[in-house]
């Protein structure tokens, strides 16, 4: 019988294991003896706690999805303009907790197998918009809404862009080169366009 109180750590382990394993694997073509081993339990522990192998990984981001929002609502409160709300969200994206080889990898797995399962497109979807609604926080004072639209469609795009590119590549993930990159982008489309900073 498990022990009371730690079914909450229990479940912490394994989608830590879940991420840990699926992004040295790179793909989701992972088992729950696997994930379980990795988060030492005994598989039939992890299907106590999460039932099927899918429902685990919908845990897992669904845990990675928290993680993130938390993280922005973070970063967004302490911004002071719309300037540094869009700043906040494009640097929180590449902060240490989310920048990680193992995320960046889950992520990329996750992005495959969304073509397959309509539950992880639907978490994708829930991420792009609240990526969205983040961006056009800061956007829309700074820009007409057309404008504002569509360089926050751009810089979601380079924000994933990274996060793609970082999964192929080997090495440490740069992620002050990544804000760089975006910032640079993001100064001269508001140059560009005489934002109302």
């Amino acid at each position: 019988m498990p022990k009371v109180g730690m079914e909450p750590l229990r479940r912490r382990a394994l989608i830590d294991a879940a991420i840990a394993v699926i992004g040295e694997r790179g793909s989701l073509g992972v088992t729950m003896a696997e994930i379980a081993g990795r988060a030492g339990v005994s598989s039939a522990l992890a299907h106590h706690y999460f039932g099927a192998k899918g429902d685990l990984i919908q845990a897992t981001m669904r845990h990675l999805l928290t993680e993130l929002g938390s993280d922005a609502c973070t970063a967004l409160r302490a911004a002071r303009t719309p300037r540094e709300r869009v700043g906040a969200v494009i640097a929180v994206n590449f902060s240490p907790t989310q920048f990680r080889p193992e995320t960046i990898a889950a992520w990329l797995a996750f992005y495959v197998e969304a073509q397959q399962s309509p539950e992880l497109r639907r978490l994708l979807k829930v991420y792009a918009r609240r990526l969205h609604s983040d961006l056009m926080s800061g956007l829309i004072p700074l820009l007409p809404r057309v404008e504002a639209e569509h360089m926050a469609e751009t810089i979601a795009a380079m924000i994933d862009g990274f996060y793609i590119r970082r999964a192929l590549r080997d090495g440490t993930p740069n992620a002050a080169g990544a804000i760089a990159l975006i910032e640079d982008f993001v100064e001269l489309r508001l140059a560009g366009l005489g934002s109302r900073r």
